[in-house]
């Protein structure tokens, strides 16, 4: 696998969450030797949708229907 900042060799790592939970939560990801370039699962899915251009649907503000009053 190929980093996609350098075009680096990227190698298998576990990687620990700290930040997010109090509880650390170790999962297993991808970082480039040469620039520390560093791929998880998460990034990998935000990634995807933003290539899909689903981003632009969520984005979009939703129509609400108007309600009549009723006298």
């Amino acid at each position: 696998m190929h980093c996609v900042r350098c075009d680096g060799f990227m190698v298998a790592d576990n990687l620990i969450d700290i930040r997010e939970s109090s509880i650390p939560m170790w999962m297993k990801g991808w970082r480039c030797v040469s620039c520390g370039n560093i791929v998880d699962p998460l990034i990998q899915k935000h990634r995807m949708i933003q290539q899909s251009g689903a981003t632009q649907l969520i984005e979009r503000k939703t129509a609400v229907p108007r309600l009549r009053r009723v006298a």
